[in-house]
C-alpha cells in the first residue's frame, strides 16, 4: 500500500488518471510499464477498458452518475469482461449473489442500492462506498483510490477503510491519494510519497 500526499495541483490525481488511461490526458514522454501475464509491457497506448481488464482500477474523487445503467448490471458485466479477458471462469449466479451480499453487509450498504442506477441520487459517502464495493467484486491487481476519504464522516471512513484493508494481499497493490493523515490512521501504508510540482520529492 502506497500513499501519495502533497498540496493541491501537485499532480496526484493526474498521476492516477494517466495510469488508468483517462482520455483527457496524453503522455508526452516516459513510459508506463505494467506486468501482464508475467511480462512487463508498455501500456502508454492501451485503452482504458483494456487496462481495466488487465487489473488496473481507479476509484474517482467525484464518481459520476450514470442514469439507466443498473448498479448490479454494471458489476456483473464488468466482472464478466474481466474474467473473459483473463481466461477465468465466471462465478455461478449463486456464488456471485453470495459474494455481493457479503460485501454489502461488510460495507453497510443497503441492498436496494443494487437496483438503482449507478451512483444516481447517491450521497457522497454512498458513492465512495459503492466504489469500494466495485473494487472488492472486481478484485484488481492495482487500485488507485483518489481521495476516497473526502466527504466521509468518521463512521463511513472507518467502514471504507476496513473495506480497503480487506483487499490487501501480497500479489496486489493499492495507491492512496490523500491530503489527510486521518485516512492513514485506518489504512496503514507501507510507503508514503510526497508529490510536489509533478515530482516525488520524498519517500518514507
Amino acid at each position: 500500500v502506497h500513499a501519495i500526499m502533497g498540496p493541491n495541483g501537485s499532480g496526484k490525481s493526474t498521476l492516477s488518471k494517466v495510469i488508468a488511461g483517462h482520455p483527457s490526458y496524453s503522455i508526452t514522454e516516459g513510459d508506463i510499464l505494467y506486468e501482464i501475464n508475467g511480462k512487463m509491457e508498455k501500456i502508454n497506448d492501451m485503452p482504458a477498458d483494456e487496462r481495466a481488464k488487465n487489473g488496473i482500477f481507479l476509484s474517482f474523487q467525484y464518481p459520476v452518475e450514470i442514469p439507466g445503467v443498473g448498479n448490479l448490471t454494471f458489476l456483473k458485466e464488468s466482472l464478466k469482461e474481466i474474467k473473459k479477458h483473463q481466461h477465468q471462469a465466471m462465478p455461478s449466479e449463486e456464488e456471485f449473489r453470495t459474494q455481493i451480499q457479503r460485501t454489502l453487509d461488510e460495507l453497510k450498504i443497503n441492498p436496494a442500492f443494487l437496483e438503482r442506477s449507478l451512483n444516481e441520487g447517491f450521497s457522497g459517502g454512498e458513492k465512495k462506498k459503492n466504489e469500494i464495493l466495485q473494487m472488492k467484486i472486481l478484485n484488481p491487481k492495482i487500485a488507485f483510490l483518489d481521495e476516497t476519504d473526502s466527504g466521509l464522516d468518521i463512521d463511513a471512513l472507518k467502514i471504507v477503510a476496513n473495506g480497503v484493508n480487506s483487499c490487501r494481499a501480497p500479489d496486489k497493490a493499492i495507491v492512496l491519494v490523500t491530503h489527510y493523515q486521518r485516512l492513514l490512521d485506518y489504512i496503514k501504508p507501507d510507503f508514503i510519497h510526497v508529490l510536489y510540482k509533478g515530482q516525488i520529492i520524498k519517500t518514507g
